[in-house]
């Protein structure tokens, strides 16, 4: 056997435990959890990544080890014995595949509500509220120290008891470093003031812990070492608390974070979403590593191979984090070592994983449908032991590529049937924003598989009913996706343009604009974005309590920082009611949904509505005679993970049905998994 010169796929020795390679995913919480406890789904989530050649699957991002600590996204409850048997499967489960699991835990102390949970008050060490959770903490009493350290102290021995290979305490926008910074530490006590003291309620909490475990057990920490804040903790004080953690021989590896978390703008710098930079804070990673020479664990949007090797091989890090990667792709390792790197599937940078999170969702890719329902849809796309079919997509949008790339992973004959020159349907529009181009990314993908499996993509193709007759298919897939349509007007559906109109550069932008969102997502905002960075003055309508309530807290963040730049007007709770023409101007008349009599008139240049899609569905009506099941599908069957084609028509020669916009105005994760869970059953 041939030993591998690749940095990434070097062992590395941390204490007792040899990591099998560099590569790891970092702390996070999927919000799969069931009561509180990692149960199957959660389980399986993990164990994927171990079947994909990770060496560390680090759980939970922040399991809670106080009933005060209420669960803010699904938490894991480290507090509760019963936890204990489940992680023991976990743990057993990746284990058998080499791969190591450790859980990080905390108290998030004021970055959560009271109202969850069992309606504690929250805690800091200082009464400062969150702005992203809005809490009003508690400043933690002498006797709240004593109990939550105690706390600790029990859930690492759970986690010692159900075999795990480490813990991490988590320091980072919780209760341990809410003492570290001066922006959220006003004590005028022992645990205020200097350095020393504001490190005191962090060395009880290591003291307790290594007491309970023993000095054996792998304890590391996830910490702030700089949180690029004016009034918070310096970079100074952050590497000497990384000094001193590494130094006194309690701590086996830092986690190295850079920024603070309060809310969603800083939040994005922690975490950078697509469009901003990538590895922003690796060199800072690297510098902690230099000061302290000691084992140093990173990860922020370290998304390639390529970043991820090149921070191992100039020693920057010990274990570099590739934690969303691998929410896109779980098998980035195997891929790696079978020298597959080419079909290693993208991590775009949309963020759609963390936004759903952050709103109470569990956590999905954009385009991996498979992360998350490990349980019912497959990663890794075997062999048909059916028939072989010959099929027909038509569409090569999101759905239809991905229908086009199961159908062949399944073994069939696959032909893909496009009416422009350029697959990627409303992708092609998402990435004429040049801050969001690496969604390209979900469309180049999928064409590099069907390249390497052959199936041919007929483009300039305005499929009738012929052209998919003439190949004589067993099966035909419709995914030719939606057009922008209207909102419901009185009059002056005439006078409108849409946002697609704007993003795609057929209609050039003229003030003052009025843009009126009655969908919510990024079309429109995409549209508002555009208009604004072109400098025309813009006001934003929406008819919801908030404006873009499909886009997440994360991404909400660039759309609202070039709203403020650019002084756009956004009106929320209001109805755009009708448009007319007055002379050179049109003008808008508004209305409330919450009054009879409340109506308002805009005086405008422009006109732009955005209201989804409406279905593009003239050739699947067509063929729904034509074909066996008449277009019916059985949602139970399909539910099940049966095939849903129930036979309805002798006559029909094909199976039939239609995934994605072509079906309703959804997303592209909508589209993606309707390809994935329909064709994975042929």
């Amino acid at each position: 056997m041939t030993v591998s010169k690749d940095p990434l796929l070097q062992p590395y020795r941390l204490k007792h435990l040899t990591l099998k390679n560099r590569i790891m995913s970092t702390a996070h919480e999927p919000a799969y959890s069931e009561d509180g406890m990692p149960k199957d789904r959660y389980r399986l989530y993990h164990l994927e990544k171990a079947k994909g050649g990770i060496a560390l699957t680090m759980t939970a991002g922040s399991a809670i080890v106080s009933e005060d600590s209420p669960p803010a996204f699904g938490n894991l409850h480290a507090y509760a014995d019963e936890i204990v048997p489940w992680l023991k499967k976990l743990a057993d489960d990746c284990h058998e595949y080499g791969t190591a699991v450790m859980i990080q835990l905390t108290h998030l102390g004021r970055r959560t509500n009271w109202s969850k949970g069992d309606w504690l008050p929250v805690l800091s060490a200082s009464p400062i509220r969150e702005p992203a959770h809005r809490s009003f903490p508690k400043e933690i009493e002498e006797w709240d120290i004593e109990r939550i350290v105690g706390d600790y102290a029990a859930a690492a021995s759970r986690m010692q008891a159900a075999g795990l290979d480490g813990i991490e305490i988590e320091a980072y926008g919780h209760l341990i470093d809410s003492f570290w910074s001066p922006a959220t530490n006003h004590r005028d006590d022992e645990y205020g003031g200097s350095l020393d003291n504001r490190l005191r309620f962090m060395n009880l909490v290591v003291d307790a812990v290594r007491k309970a475990v023993g000095p054996d057990f792998i304890v590391g920490t996830r910490m702030v070492a700089d949180e690029d804040w004016d009034k918070g903790l310096s970079k100074e004080e952050g590497v000497e608390i990384a000094r001193r953690l590494a130094g006194s021989g309690k701590i086996d590896f830092l986690n190295i974070i850079r920024g603070h978390i309060e809310h969603d703008a800083p939040l994005t710098k922690v975490i950078p979403i697509q469009g901003m930079a990538a590895s922003p804070h690796l060199d800072f990673a690297g510098e902690v590593r230099a000061a302290t020479k000691f084992p140093v664990f990173h990860a922020a949007r370290i998304a390639d191979v390529a970043t991820a090797r090149h921070a191992i091989a100039e020693g920057k890090l010990d274990m570099v984090g590739m934690t969303r990667a691998h929410i896109a792709d779980p098998y980035i390792v195997r891929k790696i070592e079978e020298g597959r790197e080419a079909e290693i599937r993208p991590c775009v940078g949309a963020t759609y994983c963390l936004d759903r999170i952050y709103e109470g969702g569990g956590a999905l890719c954009i385009h991996n449908a498979a992360t998350g329902r490990e349980a019912i849809v497959p990663h890794v796309i075997s062999k048909s032991d059916g028939p072989r079919r010959r099929a027909v997509v038509v569409g090569a949008g999101p759905a239809g590529l991905e229908a086009a790339r199961v159908l062949a992973e399944r073994g069939h004959s696959v032909e893909l049937l496009e009416a422009t020159s350029e697959a990627g349907g409303q992708i092609l529009l998402a990435a004429r924003n040049p801050r969001r181009k690496e969604m390209i990314g979900i469309v180049d993908w999928r064409l590099s598989e069907l390249e390497r499996l052959g199936v041919p993509i007929h483009y300039n193709v305005f499929a009738g009913v012929e052209d998919v007759l003439a190949r004589e298919p067993d099966l035909v897939v419709v995914a030719t996706g939606g057009i922008a349509q209207n909102p419901a007007l009185e009059t002056g559906d005439d006078l409108v343009v849409s946002s697609w109109d704007i993003i795609a550069g057929a209609v050039k932008p003229e003030g003052p604009v009025l843009l009126y969102d009655d969908n919510g997502a990024h079309s429109g905002m995409t549209a508002a974005e555009l208009i604004a960075r072109a400098g025309v003055e813009l006001e934003i309508v929406s008819p919801e309590r908030m404006f873009a309530p499909e886009i997440g807290g994360m991404n909400h963040v660039p759309y609202a920082k070039i709203f403020a730049e650019k002084n756009v007007r956004v009106t929320i709770n209001t109805r755009l009611k009708s448009v007319r023409r007055d002379g050179n101007s049109l003008v808008a008349t508004l209305c409330s949904d919450f009054s009879e009599t409340a109506s308002i008139e805009r005086r405008v240049a422009q006109v732009i509505v955005e209201h989804g899609t409406v279905p593009m569905a003239e050739l699947y009506i067509e063929l729904k005679p034509l074909s066996r099941n008449l277009g019916a599908v059985d949602y139970k069957a399909l539910i099940r993970r049966e095939n849903p084609i129930v036979s309805r028509n002798p006559e029909g020669t094909f199976d039939l049905f239609r995934i994605g916009d072509a079906v309703a105005s959804r997303n592209i994760h909508a589209g993606i998994y309707d390809a994935l869970r329909y064709c994975v059953l042929f």
